[in-house]
């Protein structure tokens, strides 16, 4: 009966842990929902202070009244980060002038090797309404968890490493609250027809 009752309770726990992931979930994937709206605890953005590209201080406060994208990455990222700026870069050119009223943030995991310069270089290949941000370890690990993005270093062979990290585009409203999950599973057009919307 020992060894039954160890199964049992290793089962329930397993079931347990489960339903917290699939709560949260829907909590995060659920947008903002209406009234009162559930939403609100999961408290993601918030206010930070980092370096762009060109080395100035850059806040939250630099984006109120704007609707804005922010996605976390990394320069040496070598598919996902690239392909989704890409994708970015795409909304934004359909956007035409109306760019100018929206933001786009690139934030790195990555303070390591994504100085400034780095960051500079690296988004010279894409729309130029892109922003990226840097900064140290521990504003940054911040940000991170405002956004409960998840990112870890992974070592390769030699010293060289990589960073496993959420890819998720988040569309924030112009007083920086979360709306949802940007969709970025649509053509350009679509997306930028969509967040022309929040404008």
């Amino acid at each position: 009966m020992g060894a039954r009752a160890s199964r049992l309770a290793v089962i329930f726990s397993a079931f347990a842990a489960g339903l917290v992931v699939c709560l949260g979930a829907i909590l995060f994937v659920g947008g903002r929902g209406s009234g009162t709206g559930v939403i609100q605890t999961a408290a993601i953005g918030g206010p930070f202070h980092l370096i762009d590209q060109n080395g100035q201080s850059f806040s939250d406060q630099d984006l109120k009244g704007k609707t804005f994208l922010v996605f976390f990455g990394f320069t040496h990222c070598p598919d996902v980060c690239p392909t989704t700026l890409f994708e970015i870069s795409e909304i934004l050119r359909n956007l035409g002038p109306e760019a100018d009223k929206t933001a786009a943030l690139f934030i790195s995991v990555d303070p390591e090797r994504d100085t400034p310069e780095a960051m500079r270089d690296y988004l010279a290949s894409f729309d130029p309404h892109l922003r990226g941000l840097t900064g140290d370890p521990a504003a940054l690990a911040a940000v991170a968890k405002a956004y409960r993005v998840y990112y870890k270093k992974v070592p390769l062979e030699g010293d060289d490493y990589t960073m496993d990290h959420t890819a998720i585009v988040y569309l924030m409203d112009k007083e920086g609250r979360f709306v949802s999950p940007f969709n970025m599973k649509r053509t350009a057009e679509a997306a930028a027809a969509d967040l022309r919307k929040h404008l």
